[in-house]
């Protein structure tokens, strides 16, 4: 029986253990993704490297679309579970999987159909524009299956299986590492042998997925167009916001490639590096967001609001450690991954850069991760929305404008480096003082609710006085069908007649 095991024992644990668990699934596929560059490099072709960079600016934006839909499920899920309703939340993982399919299907296509004119946007040109279209048309059809891969994923993690969801993306990552080099060298295809691999890598996360969600936990079940016509709003609720909120970085990181595009192809190879560098190097903060979510929605759900922001406390500590330690390992091999990477001239300074200074600012951006995990889970993704949406124009573009101005593409880099600092502070400021909101919110309901029962038990009590006193009591937690206040009325009248017979 599925439990909502996060609502005891140490949070750092259960923080350290999903954070663990999801950062390895991470960065064996963010791995594969850096040896696919590494792979392409050996060909010694500078347009593959830039290729590859424009395409994945492009992949990201889809992935992110997929990592909204994601977040719903996590959100929805561990909620269900922590209320102590399974079925609500078997209901919430079938229905999820259908819009997925269906949000996904659409995005693909309109991707495309557009994959050159998307990539001309970015700034590629000529052979190197034949190079991305020719990868991300390969890639792209698989974006359906890898967006319901993520969303099981999600739900695998909002049942506190961080293990299984880890093994489906180490499982992907194997696939793809053995076939790369096969497609690539052994059969001669290049970039499109590249992309292949990467199509079948995401076949075995969505396989190993599915079994997860559908044998070993049975939370996927029969579609009933009743139940997802309740649920649709909820679900919607959450991933419009969280699609929102996570297309916004790769629009931020589309104006930064444009911006370095106008430097020509070996400064966007050293991007492309860096690009490829930063998730393998920071996957366990990428993973945090991902557990961080599951934490706090089981607790928030039974109420356990110190659990809540004790969870926010750790997770903080756990980013700014591990970018600490992570950023002195990057300066000190710095000199490695230039040379393994086959990198010369202007590509040599954007990496030196990344290692040197760039790096610890990503602690800025564990900080965002986070406090996004807490709006979410806590009932308000639209502030997520609202932070990623100006850390991506307000955050970036001026900084950006001002930085190529005055340093070229170091510029660049360290202006979009600075404007997540001001954004991570502030969000991170703001997931505080939420938290805090739903303690006092918490307090005041359930003083409501023991007058409430006070009151039922009275002999001598209307029906019309205990609604008139329920109509004071807010709605306990967020999106619970069950519990709006006139479900709430409904039970007391009935309480009342029980009380009078």
């Amino acid at each position: 029986m599925t439990t909502a095991k996060f609502t005891q024992g140490s949070t750092l644990s259960h923080i350290i253990y999903m954070s663990s668990t999801g950062a390895i699934g991470l960065t064996c596929l963010f791995l594969v993704d850096l040896l696919d560059l590494f792979y392409l490099s050996l060909l010694g072709e500078q347009h593959l490297a830039a290729a590859v960079g424009y395409a994945g600016t492009v992949a990201f934006f889809t992935t992110s679309i997929s990592i909204g839909l994601s977040i719903a499920m996590g959100a929805l899920v561990s909620k269900a579970l922590g209320q102590g309703k399974r079925d609500s939340a078997r209901s919430y993982v079938t229905n999820i999987s259908v819009v997925t399919i269906f949000v996904s299907l659409i995005i693909m296509l309109l991707t495309w159909f557009n994959i050159a004119e998307l990539l001309a946007l970015l700034g590629a040109k000529g052979e190197t524009l034949r190079l991305g279209t020719v990868y991300l048309q390969i890639l792209v059809p698989s974006m359906p299956l890898m967006s319901v891969a993520m969303s099981l994923g999600a739900s695998l993690r909002a049942v506190g299986d961080g293990k299984l969801s880890m093994l489906s993306t180490i499982g992907g990552g194997l696939v793809n590492a053995i076939l790369d080099p096969i497609f690539i060298f052994t059969l001669g295809m290049g970039i499109e042998g590249a992309a292949i691999a990467s199509v079948l890598s995401r076949c075995a996360v969505f396989a190993l997925s599915f079994y997860g969600v559908y044998s070993k936990h049975k939370l996927l079940g029969s579609w009933y167009s009743d139940s997802f016509k309740a649920q649709l709003p909820f679900i919607m609720a959450i991933a419009l916001p969280a699609m929102l909120t996570n297309i916004a970085t790769p629009i931020g990181n589309a104006f930064v490639t444009r911006s370095i595009a106008e430097f020509g192809d070996s400064f966007m190879a050293g991007y492309a590096t860096i690009n490829r560098i930063l998730p393998v190097a920071f996957g366990m903060i990428f993973a945090l967001s991902g557990a961080i979510g599951p934490i706090l929605g089981q607790n928030y759900g039974a109420k356990l609001i110190p659990r809540v922001r004790q969870s926010l406390k750790d997770a903080l500590w756990f980013c700014c450690g591990y970018v600490v330690i992570v950023s002195l390992i990057l300066f000190l091999i710095e000199d490695y991954l230039i040379s393994g990477f086959n990198l010369t001239g202007d590509a040599i300074e954007v990496v030196t850069l990344f290692c040197r200074l760039l790096a610890l600012t990503f602690i800025f951006n564990g900080m965002m991760f986070i406090a996004n995990a807490s709006f979410n889970n806590l009932g308000k993704p639209k502030y997520s929305t609202w932070f990623n949406m100006g850390k991506a124009t307000l955050g970036t573009i001026p900084f950006v404008l001002v930085g190529a101005e005055l340093a070229g593409v170091k510029g660049i880099l360290i202006g979009q480096a600075l404007g997540s600092v001001f954004f991570g502070i502030a969000s991170i400021l703001l997931a505080f003082k939420l938290i805090k909101q739903k303690e006092c919110k918490t307090h005041r309901d359930q003083m409501l609710a023991d007058k409430l029962v006070d009151v039922a038990t009275t002999s001598s009590t209307t029906t019309t006085t205990v609604n008139a006193l329920s109509s004071e009591c807010s709605q306990f937690g967020m999106y619970s069908e069950e519990c709006d206040s006139k479900g709430c009325n409904l039970l007391l009248a009935d309480n009342d007649n029980k009380a009078n017979s």
